[in-house]
């Protein structure tokens, strides 16, 4: 399936020029991507400047006693039950993760994408995000985030899962895309309709 948008629509962003793999990373604007260690107790000031207010903590139930929500007095968080397993079904949470963000964004939050080592799941769901939001395609959307944060490896289940999420995305992103020029085009005649006919200002 070909993209149906060119990855230079995506806000561009400077590269960091020794890319950390244990620090978040801005992969778009207002949405970072990184590991646990970005997220415990000792990185709170540092979440704090980047104005980190959304996190989406990605882990499995056995997980859960070292990769958890530690400021939920500071940040909003959605939580997310995925084992990093090729038979995971990831694809289920694509359409939360999406609404988390972009609520997110819409109110001039900026979030975090993390999981433990930040290099499967919630590299995953970074990538479905960006799919959605840019109309790209999975292998442009994962060269646009492995640019940002090299380690990236989703499991080969997650890279499956992601090829099949194209068409239901697309239909939905098109469908957005052409409403949004109904909108802009409504708008246009509207204001035509409202503007002042010449046979009436000469009364």
């Amino acid at each position: 399936m070909q993209s149906s948008t060119n990855p230079e629509c995506i806000p561009s962003l400077e590269f960091p020029e020794i890319p950390n793999k244990d620090e978040l990373l801005e992969i778009v604007p207002g949405v970072y991507l990184g590991p646990y260690s970005a997220a415990m107790n000792s990185k709170l000031e540092v979440l704090k400047q980047v104005g980190i207010s959304h996190v989406v903590c990605i882990r499995q139930n056995i997980e859960a006693n070292f990769v958890r929500p530690n400021f939920p007095q500071h940040f909003k968080y959605l939580v997310l039950d995925v084992a990093d397993s090729p038979t995971e079904n990831i694809i289920t949470h694509f359409p939360k993760v999406k609404t988390f963000v972009d609520s997110c964004l819409s109110s001039g939050g900026k979030v975090l994408l993390h999981g433990n080592a930040g290099i499967s799941r919630s590299a995953a769901l970074m990538i479905a995000f960006i799919m959605e939001t840019y109309g790209l395609n999975y292998r442009d959307a994962f060269h646009y985030v492995q640019q940002r944060r090299f380690c990236i490896n989703p499991n080969e289940g997650f890279v499956q899962q992601l090829m099949e999420y194209e068409p239901i995305y697309l239909a939905n992103y098109q469908a957005r895309k052409s409403g949004e020029r109904l909108n802009q085009s409504g708008g246009v005649k509207r204001a035509h309709e409202d503007e002042p006919r010449d046979d009436m200002m000469d009364t």
